[in-house]
């Protein structure tokens, strides 16, 4: 019992109770995503070349490995591959070249066309038409001299961004011709020595289960990744060539140009179809007249890019190969925010290496179930939640009071037979 004239003790500090090491731990990682997230978006110029070079190194590996069996080194195979590819894509370089100087040459007339038809389409619209300059009166029109019209805006803001896109344009330009040797040079190196790099990745690993898995995981993901592009690459084939066969019958200049866009940036799903619907249009305004013109290159390609990913692909593709379009579009939409188109188009190759990788591992195999659409149709939501007969007759069960009979929902009620019945009577007489 406390008196008035003792002294209360100061209350000791306790000592906070410690972080729960899941969330620790789970607030780590997070940290480390976003230092690596932000460090290759800074080192785009060094990572961009690597993994593009990872990517053609899964590809066409396995040519070298074909051309070793006929007794060809490495090093020799490598140079046929990257020759080869390097020729292929001159070539196809040379083919467009020619259409390509044409519409570059026509671009600044067809952007002036482009800016004159838009001012009369503007004029019509109040809120964007130019402020008309004061009607003068007739006194001050023959007092004052000729005065040059108000400048538009519009126009000025046109011209001084055509100019900064053209600089902007001989950087890239650049820039992108240290890419391509980059990762040429990358994609020699790694064809070359891709049997030395594996083998000793393999004897740094000591237990014989984990170098069974990467030796697995790594023919697997070349497997798909070679076996998606290929068939890619003969669907986006298809789509080019229809793409020219539609342009050539609309009348459009330079039917082959369209079709190589088309079938290149079908590599690109979502985004890539996009791009080309846009260019086509601005092609028919640049070319035609009439409003059903100028739309009928972009309405034909759009219909067959619907033919495409409603019904060649998924029956062409199959179920193996194929991936949810929600990690498709996010792997997509990610990976170009991070390195612009060339990271668009390695977006879903990697994807499909990721989950190659994660089938082999028992951590990461949960997450295959977000990257693979699967062979089966997932249960019903009530089975998952075990709502069916079963739970209703434990919940019946719960609720039963004490000493009363128990049911059997499932069970017919027990009948007596006449027979039964009059034994039992003589009994109880």
């Amino acid at each position: 019992m406390r008196h008035r004239g003792d002294r209360v003790a100061p209350p000791v500090n306790q000592p906070a109770a410690p972080v729960a090491p899941a969330l620790s731990s789970l607030a780590s990682k997070g940290l480390l995503a976003i230092v690596l997230i932000v460090f290759a978006r800074y080192a785009q110029a060094i990572l961009l070349p690597i993994a593009v070079a990872l990517v053609l190194t899964f590809v066409l590996s396995p040519l070298v490995r074909r051309l070793r069996g006929y007794g060809i080194a490495d090093p020799l195979g490598a140079a046929v591959i990257v020759g080869s590819f390097v020729l292929g894509v001159a070539v196809l370089a040379s083919t467009l070249a020619a259409p390509a100087a044409e519409w570059w040459t026509k671009a600044p007339q067809g952007i002036q066309q482009l800016i004159d038809r838009a001012e009369g389409w503007r004029r019509n619209v109040p809120f964007l038409a130019p402020t008309p300059a004061p009607a003068p009166t007739r006194a001050s029109a023959a007092r004052a001299a000729p005065t040059a019209a108000p400048p538009d805006p519009v126009k000025e803001k046109i011209a001084s961004e055509s100019v900064a896109l053209t600089g902007t344009l001989l950087v890239k330009l650049g820039e992108a011709g240290i890419f391509v040797a980059a990762t040429l040079i990358l994609l020699f190196f790694l064809l070359a020595s891709e049997r030395w790099l594996i083998g000793r990745t393999v004897q740094a690993i000591t237990r014989r289960r984990a170098r069974v898995a990467l030796i697995g995981a790594v023919r697997d993901a070349q497997r798909d990744i070679a076996a998606f592009l290929a068939t890619q690459a003969l669907i986006n084939a298809g789509v080019g060539v229809a793409t020219g066969l539609a342009c050539w019958l609309i009348g459009l200049p330079n039917p082959v140009l369209w079709g190589a866009l088309a079938g290149i940036m079908s590599f690109i799903p979502y985004l890539g179809p996009l791009v080309v619907l846009l260019t086509l249009f601005l092609a028919g305004a640049l070319t035609f007249d009439t409003v059903g013109e100028i739309l009928m290159p972009a309405l034909a390609f759009g219909a067959i890019n619907l033919v495409e990913s409603n019904l060649v692909s998924p029956w062409v593709v199959g179920r193996r190969l194929e991936l949810t379009p929600l990690a498709v579009f996010l792997a997509v939409m990610f990976a170009g925010w991070l390195w612009g188109i060339a990271g668009a188009f390695i977006a879903v190759p990697g994807l499909v290496a990721t989950r190659s990788i994660a089938r082999r591992s028992k951590r990461l195999r949960g997450w295959v179930t977000y990257l693979d659409r699967g062979r089966e149709e997932p249960r019903p939501m009530r089975y998952l939640l075990g709502l069916g007969r079963r739970s209703r007759a434990m919940h019946a069960a719960a609720v039963r009071p004490a000493g009363a009979p128990q049911a059997d929902s499932g069970a017919q009620p027990m009948r007596r037979s006449p027979t039964a019945a009059g034994t039992h009577d003589v009994a109880v007489r």
